[in-house]
């Protein structure tokens, strides 16, 4: 089977079927004529996240990002917060 897209009525009324198409193409749930969300398996949905985590810039690589030049950074004007004390 290939992707499909489904209304939120029929995925609702469809689950079981829904999920089993889902194991083979993610399958998009419309809401209102627009696409709402995408279905897709447990293993493409994990294989998205680890390619999200790779891109991550990591703290090390911010921090190293930070401008070398000992210039000041200028303070936020804010209000103190109230701590109910």
């Amino acid at each position: 089977m290939t992707k499909r897209v489904w209304s939120v009525q029929d995925a609702k009324n469809r689950f079981s079927e829904v999920v089993h198409a889902a194991q083979r193409a993610p399958q998009t749930v419309t809401r209102h004529g627009k696409p709402a969300v995408v279905i897709l398996n447990a293993a493409e949905f994990e294989r998205l996240q680890e390619l999200q985590r790779a891109r991550a810039p990591s703290l090390t690589d911010l921090l190293l990002e930070m401008p070398q030049d000992d210039g000041e950074f200028p303070r936020a004007r804010v209000a103190d917060r109230d701590i109910g004390l």
